[in-house]
């Protein structure tokens, strides 16, 4: 592994000679400008403005541009000569809680690797140090001609160190918050739970860059002076959120399905069903139309539950009829009753009623004739 710097690493009174190398590699395909009529590659020369001629690399310098435009020439000896402690050192200043850095202050990595057989002891001494406080170290280097902030921590058996943007860079989020007030409602934040309970854990080794093997594979069949496969059309929709709601769901549904899981549909397709019925409740109606559909409703159940009962009056007012008829006749119609009475125990509740009434009638019917014939036996 190449390392771009050589220092030590200052821990109190111990010094770690370190090498600092590149921890992170770009896989980005990269392009040329070309001229598009000839196909030329297109460069940028470095001219001298005051004689309007190419400079090679070996007579370019530094320059302090000053406010008025005036340019302040500065050597490698000027900067060499600076009393910074931290030109050939990582300082280590402080020991933090890992969760004391912001993520947005973090920049590149880098690993620091030991230089010199003697650096080993002290290198592994640090790196147990930070492993068993579970804390971080905040040093001050300096490379590429300026300051840095950095932060030491372990990354499996090494030591490496995450370039830190100053406090005074990070720009206040305030400038890219919303600028309206949003209230985000309960049942909205239960269906984002759910999508993300469903997206649930991924292995961050499987991603890859898709962009990247798209171009590639481009590239290679121009090359090889082939067409390039038809992009594969996406299953995702335009984008366009009519309703938050429907969208979550939909949401939820397509992550499950993509997933591999079912419905949750039994046997007969019940749940199916109830899943056609959510996308149902889902959907958004306004108040007014639904004040309307609910009067409809109303109205409707209270004609229906009025025809229904009208029926059912008719009936006991003819039952009750047949039962005075029954006061007044013989005692043979208190069977028929009764018998009216058991058959109707399978009916409405107005015939119920009804039958109750004919027994009672012919039971009153009965014992009149009882004590008109005990008046008799007495005369």
């Amino acid at each position: 592994m190449q390392s771009i710097w050589n220092g030590a690493i200052s821990f109190g009174l111990v010094s770690i000679p370190v090498k600092l190398a590149n921890a992170t590699v770009n896989h980005a395909v990269s392009f040329r400008q070309i001229h598009t009529e000839d196909g030329g590659r297109i460069r940028y020369r470095k001219v001298c403005e005051l004689e309007e001629k190419e400079v090679p690399s070996s007579e370019i310098g530094k320059g302090f541009e000053d406010a008025d435009g005036t340019i302040v020439p500065i050597t490698e000896e000027d900067l060499a000569s600076l009393p910074l402690p931290t030109t050939r050192t990582i300082d280590i200043v402080a020991f933090v809680e890992a969760d004391r850095i912001d993520p947005l202050q973090m920049g590149n990595a880098y690993y620091l690797m030991v230089n010199g057989a003697p650096a080993a002891k002290p290198y592994a001494l640090l790196r147990e140090a930070l492993r068993r406080s579970e804390r971080v170290a905040v040093a001050k280097f300096a490379l590429r001609g300026r300051e840095r902030l950095g932060m030491l921590r372990v990354v499996d058996e090494v030591i490496a160190m995450h370039t830190l943007h100053w406090p005074d860079e990070i720009r206040s989020p305030q400038e890219a918050a919303p600028e309206t007030d949003v209230t985000v409602r309960d049942a909205e934040l239960d269906l984002a739970d759910a999508l993300m309970d469903t997206l649930g854990d991924v292995d961050l080794d499987s991603l890859h860059d898709d962009y990247r093997e798209a171009v590639e594979e481009m590239v290679t069949a121009k090359v090889e002076g082939r067409e390039p496969e038809p992009e594969k059309e996406s299953a995702k929709g335009e984008g366009t959120v009519i309703d938050l709601m429907s969208a979550l769901e939909s949401s939820v549904r397509e992550a499950r399905r993509s997933r591999g899981e079912g419905e949750g549909e039994g046997e007969d397709g019940e749940a199916g069903e109830s899943g056609d019925k959510a996308e149902k409740d889902a959907e958004v109606t306004s108040l007014s139309s639904r004040r309307k559909t609910d009067g409809r409703a109303k109205t409707g159940s209270g004609s229906e539950a009025k025809k229904k009962s009208a029926p059912a009056k008719k009936t006991a007012s003819g039952r009750s009829g047949s039962a005075k008829s029954g006061k007044s006749g013989s005692s043979s119609s208190s069977p028929s009753s009764s018998s009216r009475a058991k058959s109707g125990s399978s009916r409405s509740t107005a015939k119920k009623a009804s039958s109750s009434g004919t027994k009672k009638a012919a039971s009153s019917s009965g014992t009149k004739k009882k004590t008109a014939s005990s008046r008799k036996r007495s005369a």
